[in-house]
């Protein structure tokens, strides 16, 4: 491979629209229609982040610099001979070529992708002939990008090698596995933070232990105290028999220590429990405090996505209204026959 070959990865937009475009003109192209040319900007970043900002003046500020940066690589970054992978969300399909013309600004063949390169398709694999680390890469949340890790993989497909990975022995399968977990979790995090914040927490947890046999009651509710009872849950209709379980609960994101844990305990008789939910986490005062507890549980955010994961068939209407799941699987490597 000459040391000055790139590689990069492209979309055909969000839905995949610009497929036909790209395989059956021989091309990869880029949006943005409303910038007009690029070859007319100046040929530095600078120059295109100007631009961008000026053409989608309600773009965040943040985003500015990623959209120009795409349109900057295409025009003055990307050279004759690179290769292209363009993943198909048609055929689900790898599409590997090499490019072979400069950048061209062609709005009347195609309005919505004007900025052009002319590409030779050289092979279209299905993605079960890739490692799941190298799908994983050209995924990229971007639509134009480079390819860096996987770029030996893409290249033996060229040449009919395969390079691939075994899924058993493909470590990036455990790290998409784990971000595809940890990115839903932040996902619940944060929909419970905007969506339900004070009271609207006490009822969403009073609504979680209902979906997990519990009755509950809500004594202070609108009272709007701190540092008390906000919950007392029970298995029967009455609330007398025991347990009775009293919670309090906590809907902002920092960490709660040991005299709030402390408060609530201190409120519950001995053949009661006490139940503390935050959405953030515990001091490591709290959690020593709570160690040998037996009647004294702590759950964080974390836990707290647990939980909602496996009561969620049972939520209301109006609750997976506001957090919205769907189930999904994804790969188990720790629980993987050997």
């Amino acid at each position: 491979m000459a040391s000055d070959l790139q590689m990069w990865g492209i979309h055909a937009g969000r839905t995949g629209d610009a497929n036909t475009l790209f395989l059956q003109q021989g091309c990869i192209a880029l949006g943005w229609h409303e910038v007009g040319d690029l070859s007319k900007l100046p040929a530095n970043r600078d120059g295109f982040k100007i631009r961008v900002a000026e053409t989608f003046p309600k773009m965040k500020q943040g985003a500015v610099p990623v959209s120009a940066g795409q349109l900057y690589r295409f025009v003055y970054e990307t050279k004759i001979g690179d290769i292209a992978v363009y993943p198909s969300k048609f055929d689900r399909h790898i599409n590997i070529g090499r490019i072979i013309g400069d950048y061209e600004y062609s709005p009347k063949e195609e309005s919505t992708y004007p900025n052009h390169r002319k590409v030779t398709w050289l092979k279209s694999l299905p993605r079960t002939h890739f490692s799941l680390g190298a799908l994983h890469e050209i995924g990229s949340a971007m639509s134009f990008f480079g390819v860096k890790t996987y770029i030996e993989e893409f290249l033996a497909a060229i040449e009919n090698k395969t390079v691939s990975i075994p899924v058993e022995q493909d470590e990036s399968v455990e790290l998409v596995a784990k971000e595809i977990e940890d990115q839903t979790c932040d996902y619940v995090l944060k929909k419970l933070a905007e969506e339900f914040k004070g009271n609207s927490f006490e009822d969403f947890i009073a609504h979680l232990l209902q979906a997990m046999g519990y009755k509950t009651q809500q004594p202070r509710r609108g009272r709007g105290a701190d540092g008390g009872v906000d919950i007392i849950a029970h298995k029967d209709e009455l609330g007398f028999e025991p347990p009775i379980i009293k919670v309090q609960v906590k809907s902002t994101e920092g960490k709660s220590g040991d005299p709030e844990i402390a408060a609530l305990y201190g409120k519950c008789n001995p053949d009661e429990k006490a139940l503390f939910v935050t959405l953030g986490e515990f001091t490591h005062q709290a959690e020593n405090f709570a160690r040998n507890k037996p009647n004294l549980r702590l759950i964080d955010g974390d836990e707290l996505v647990r939980i909602v994961y496996l009561n969620y068939e049972k939520f209301d209407s109006r609750y997976k209204g506001l957090l919205p799941l769907k189930r999904v699987y994804i790969p188990d490597p720790e629980n993987a026959s050997e």
